[in-house]
């Protein structure tokens, strides 16, 4: 090594390696000029195939016995030892197993899916040869000229940085494959849940639109009830005046029939009492005849007249403000049951809305109640606050034991 930190060789021995790497260069050049294209259309090709796939499988089984094996000994130590060493030791052996096995894995699928006989396979080897030429010849002319291979190093160095550069890309996409496959598991959860709740929401409003037509359906019902009463009320109360008003037509009828009556006979009698008043004479003790003075008589019948006629007058009246108060006071109850009808209404109404405020506070209680009890059951059954099982020191070892067996 030099003061700088240059590689460097004596002249001896660049001198051999840069001979041994002459040698190299001519052998890939022979190389590269004796290669084909492709090998698609040698005879050949598929025994060629064949054989390549038939050692990567071959391979692939071995890795696979070991693993098993390796696995099956591990088992074994776990069970018969218990030597920290010897474990580590074959966990070790286990991880470097699987390593290798993952690696082979890789590698055979990147063979079947690559096939070896195209030509995109034959340019990357011809690829791969010719930095690696490029490589030696840059190699051979500096330990000729300098005694060194720092071109070589630089070489070597930037295959790894590309080949770590490469493999962080591959880690990346692996990264994010399995991100995705996160968020597409949950996103299925989300939407399970959600669909979940939508089918909760859907029946509670199926129940409550129940709820609601079998209210509709009632109140209809109500409404009919109290309308087709209050038509019954108002026809029977209809009714009842139209009787008292006939009944009183009636006697309105029967008076005036009465009153004619009345004043036909008034009129005979008068007709008869003024046709018989000339003949109305009385002999007085002196011989002298006498007229009787009908005139008073006729007076006082025709103050009798006057006077019924004033009393059925005045009856009349009677019954017609008597009638006329019954029409008012009919108006008035009829719109004092109206009232009425729209407070029972109200009334039936508010107490419909506590009941069912009461039966919403009722099945809230009994989930709360459900919530609480099945909170509690988690907490005895998980050993949870209070619940929670005091460790005795007597039975660690047990406990341990028992562990292992689970594992």
């Amino acid at each position: 090594m030099s003061g700088t930190g240059t590689p460097m060789l004596s002249g001896v021995n660049a001198i051999h390696v840069a001979t041994v790497l002459e040698d190299s260069v001519d052998q890939l050049a022979v190389l590269g000029r004796i290669m084909p294209a492709s090998y698609e259309f040698r005879p050949d090709v598929n025994e060629m195939v064949k054989e390549e796939v038939s050692q990567l499988v071959a391979g692939q089984k071995d890795l696979e016995n070991k693993y098993q094996s390796a696995l099956v000994r591990k088992l074994e130590l776990k069970h018969t030892t218990k030597n920290a060493g010897k474990l580590a030791e074959v966990e070790e052996d286990v991880l470097s197993t699987g390593r290798d096995l993952k690696n082979s894995l890789h590698t055979f699928g990147r063979t079947l899916r690559q096939n070896p006989v195209t030509g995109d396979n034959i340019a990357k080897i011809q690829d791969d040869r010719d930095f690696v030429q490029c490589v030696m010849v840059n190699t051979m002319d500096e330990l000729i000229h300098n005694c060194s291979f720092q071109a070589l190093l630089d070489a070597v160095h930037s295959e790894k940085q590309r080949k770590a550069s490469l493999q962080n890309t591959i880690q990346k996409e692996e990264n994010g494959r399995k991100r995705v496959r996160q968020l597409h598991k949950q996103l299925s959860d989300v939407k399970k849940e959600k669909e979940l709740e939508m089918q909760q929401r859907n029946e509670m409003i199926a129940h409550l639109k129940d709820q609601l037509q079998e209210m509709k359906a009632k109140t209809n019902m109500e409404g009919k009830y109290i309308k087709k009463c209050a038509e019954v009320a108002v026809t029977q109360t209809q009714k009842r005046c139209f009787l008292s008003e006939k009944e009183m037509k009636e006697e309105i009828e029967k008076l005036q029939r009465q009153i004619d009556e009345e004043t036909r006979a008034n009129a005979e009698i008068e007709s008869y009492l003024r046709s018989h008043h000339a003949s109305q004479h009385i002999i007085g003790p002196d011989g002298r005849v006498i007229s009787m003075d009908l005139s008073k008589k006729v007076e006082v019948w025709m103050e009798k007249y006057e006077t019924d006629v004033e009393d059925k007058q005045r009856e009349l009246d009677i019954l017609k403000a008597s009638k006329a108060k019954d029409l008012e006071r009919l108006q008035d109850l009829t719109k004092l049951y109206k009232e009425y009808e729209q407070v029972v209404v109200e009334d039936r109404i508010a107490k419909e809305k506590e009941r069912r405020r009461a039966e919403q506070d009722n099945i809230e209680l009994k989930a709360s109640i459900r919530l609480q009890a099945w909170w509690r059951g988690i907490m005895v059954r998980k050993g949870f606050g209070p619940y929670s099982k005091k460790k005795k020191k007597g039975k660690k070892g047990k406990k341990g034991k028992k562990g292992k067996k689970k594992k």
